[in-house]
């Protein structure tokens, strides 16, 4: 017997065949592209997404005979992805980093009623979150909105593709209508937003639902009609459970297209500083913070210098002194801002201190520092103490990254054995949800295997405290110009 898992992330799908030890036997992957017809907007194709989805389950499945027990799937969350009554597209999908609705999230968050509904939610307002995107379509586009049925998620698309069911998993239903309390759509939440009208477009909310793969996707997969098809939590959330963070106080960070640092918790904590978003999981919740800006300000950073990929910027940031000669980077360099752990849809980077004594070392070291002090004011913000950070993602792979963020949080950092943490998410909660496995936490203590942990320089760690401080007072008189830098792009 075997099992696939898909995760579809925004620019990479893959699927992960395991074999019946639960083993990674195969892995197919596919890019996928993201468009972006006008400033701050970020769509995605509907149907090239599950095209790219069936081709890597098609690959995988091809890969090795037997029986397949079980798909599960896991993808990247928030966002509005719309179809008509027939389960059909009516456009493109505006994604979770798409920024058109900033102006209303920036009025939201000045009146008050975002800091309001993060006491029900537990979930800062973005633009790229439902409520978001389905104002600014009420206000440009509600022929749109007029012949759409039902607002679904990456996952939720995939699912439907699969099954024919139109449902989201608690996971994508936390953010931004649930009252976690009550694991429930709450009608105050859309009254807050002026969204009333918009209940009909939501899907039944069911925690990891399972349903059987139609004909029509079985010929489309070369997969047997009836295979059950189990919905994961989205992404940042199976990958959280794939690393073995399954339990309170245990603590996850990826380092990909966006920084999710986060942290498994009992209760939702709607008392709290509004920041972040808190996530519905099976027995407890994750209290996250998924900043918009991650591993694309490494790339960036790497086109600026003329590097040819990740590896050298982190071997060129080894060549400059922690601290990078004074220079200081605040790299919110999303067109929407940032969400974590604040949020601001005016917030821009930043290189400051500069001076003609610097070189390109010093800014590939000040660039990496920046995010990593991201990391750390996002761990902090969780209010946890956690013993280790276990990290994933593209990041993962740079030993210099993994050094520098051990010694800015003072943690041990632990890296995934396996090569798609997400999908092995998908993997342990499929097994629970069909039955295979008692629980998640029992299914990751047979299935999920860490490599030997970076430890923190304790020397370098007292330095980074104190460059923490600094990092912080930085922005926060740096903020004071977001407002005007906004004047002056909309002259532009």
């Amino acid at each position: 017997m075997a099992i696939i898992c898909v995760d579809a992330g925004t620019t990479v799908i893959k699927a992960v065949r395991y074999d019946s030890s639960g083993a990674e036997a195969a892995v197919a992957r596919r890019e996928t592209a993201v468009s972006r017809p006008a400033p701050g907007h970020a769509e995605q194709d509907m149907t090239a997404v599950w095209d790219a989805v069936a081709a890597t389950v098609r690959e995988v499945a091809g890969r090795l005979g037997g029986d397949v027990e079980f798909v599960a799937v896991t993808a990247q969350g928030d966002g509005c992805w719309l179809v008509d009554g027939n389960g059909e597209p009516t456009g493109p999908a505006i994604l979770w980093n798409d920024a058109r609705a900033a102006a209303t999230v920036d009025a939201w968050n000045r009146s008050g009623l975002a800091a309001a509904a993060f006491r029900r939610n537990g979930s800062s307002a973005a633009s790229g979150l439902p409520h978001a995107i389905l104002t600014w379509l009420r206000a440009h586009d509600p022929a749109r909105l007029d012949r759409s049925h039902a607002n679904l998620t990456c996952g939720g698309w995939i699912f439907s593709r699969l099954t024919g069911e139109l449902v989201a998993e608690e996971s994508d239903a936390s953010a931004p209508f649930m009252d976690l309390r009550a694991r429930a759509y709450s009608p105050e939440l859309l009254a807050m937003f002026g969204l009333e009208w918009a209940e009909r477009l939501l899907p039944p909310a069911r925690s990891c639902p399972v349903a059987e793969l139609t004909a029509g996707a079985a010929a489309t997969l070369g997969l047997p009609a009836g295979t059950p098809v189990v919905m994961a939590p989205y992404d940042i959330a199976a990958t959280a459970l794939g690393a073995g963070a399954v339990r309170a106080g245990q603590a996850c960070g990826i380092l990909g297209t966006t920084l999710c640092t986060e942290v498994l918790v009992d209760s939702p904590g709607l008392d709290g500083e509004p920041t972040g978003v808190t996530i519905a999981l099976p027995g407890g919740y994750l209290r996250a913070f998924p900043t918009f800006a991650g591993t694309e300000v490494v790339q960036w950073t790497c086109r600026l210098l003329g590097l040819r990929n990740p590896a050298e910027l982190g071997e060129l940031a080894l060549l400059s002194t922690p601290g990078a000669g004074g220079l200081t980077f605040l790299p919110y360099l999303s067109p929407a801002g940032e969400r974590a752990p604040f949020s601001d849809p005016l917030a821009r980077g930043a290189m400051l201190g500069m001076s003609f004594e610097h070189s390109r070392e010093d800014v590939a070291r000040a660039a990496l520092e920046g995010l990593t002090m991201v990391i750390r004011d996002c761990l902090a913000a969780t209010g946890a103490s956690p013993t280790e950070l276990r990290v994933c993602g593209g990041g993962s792979a740079s030993s210099a990254w993994l050094g520098l963020i051990a010694d800015v949080t003072g943690l041990p950092v632990r890296r995934s054995a396996d090569a798609e943490v997400g999908a092995r998410g998908a993997y342990l909660v499929g097994l629970a949800a069909t039955g295979a496995a008692p629980s998640i936490a029992e299914a990751a203590a047979g299935h999920v295997c860490l490599r030997d942990a970076v430890e923190p320089d304790p020397g370098r760690q007292a330095f980074y405290d104190k460059l923490f401080e600094d990092f912080l007072a930085l922005r926060g008189a740096g903020a004071g110009s977001w407002p005007l830098l906004a004047e002056m792009r909309d002259r532009t």
